[in-house]
């Protein structure tokens, strides 16, 4: 039997042995993908007949892993599949790997150290350290942040297309956090082209009134990153101009977290 995609020498491969793998490799197509996506967009990019991708998406949206979205003919990445993707992140077999490095960076630079992640509009931690530091602010995995007013969001931001990061702002809410939180969208706009050329951001009290944050992102080989690495302290102790001593310190923590990763995912 002719393979159906044999037809379409640039059509990404969809398949499997089962319903079940095929949906698992239809998700791996539509996980790649920065903005919505519709079913004739999925029909000319994997090349399978109309009728069988319609039945696929139909089968994701019933069980909320996708979702509808704009003008009812374009789908996104549902509530379930955002959480569970969030739930591999925060319970990820290389956990204790990750946390020997951020032990370590901690050790280096006696602040408190954290690895993020963006989900949806906000930023969540993975794992976190504290400092011994008698002052500090106590923040736990799990907890959430702005990704306005983050330095790891502004990094996440800096990343994304202008349509994408347009349509991720309008649905968040650019809440002013302390007098130094930017809110008006011209001006972030700005702060995150700053950051993609810097690489690496600060967060000068602009969610907390006495905390400062540096921080980068962790370097991948396709150059989009999902990992973000920071050191936040009290202005007290760290001020802007001072962070930047500890890029280097911070760099070398991301790079060896950046050899984690790699080594977690199965061989080519």
């Amino acid at each position: 039997m002719k393979d159906s995609q044999s037809d379409q020498p640039n059509a990404v491969r969809v398949n499997g042995d089962t319903p079940t793998l095929r949906l698992f490799s239809l998700l791996e197509v539509i996980a790649q993908r920065d903005e919505f996506f519709s079913l004739q967009g999925l029909v000319e990019e994997t090349g399978l007949p109309k009728p069988t991708v319609h039945r696929m998406l139909q089968q994701l949206e019933a069980a909320g892993i996708i979702q509808r979205d704009g003008d009812e003919r374009h789908y996104s990445t549902g509530g379930r599949l955002r959480r569970l993707a969030e739930q591999l992140l925060l319970n990820n077999t290389t956990h204790s790997a990750r946390r020997a490095v951020l032990r370590q960076l901690v050790d280096d630079v006696g602040e408190s150290c954290n690895i993020t992640a963006l989900s949806g509009g906000e930023i969540v931690y993975l794992d976190r350290i504290e400092t011994a530091a008698p002052l500090r602010f106590y923040l736990h995995s799990g907890s959430r942040v702005p990704v306005h007013c983050s330095a790891s969001g502004k990094l996440f931001l800096s990343e994304m297309s202008p349509s994408q990061r347009k349509r991720l702002l309008a649905h968040a809410t650019l809440t002013q956090y302390t007098e130094k939180t930017i809110v008006d969208i011209n001006a972030l706009e700005t702060e995150i082209d700053n950051v993609k050329h810097a690489g690496y951001a600060i967060d000068n009290e602009e969610f907390l009134p006495g905390l400062l944050c540096v921080a980068v992102l962790v370097p991948t080989p396709s150059g989009r990153s999902n990992l973000g690495l920071a050191i936040q302290a009290p202005i007290m102790r760290l001020k802007p101009e001072s962070a930047l001593h500890f890029l280097p310190a911070l760099q070398r923590a991301a790079r060896a977290l950046a050899a984690i990763e790699a080594e977690s995912w199965p061989a080519s």
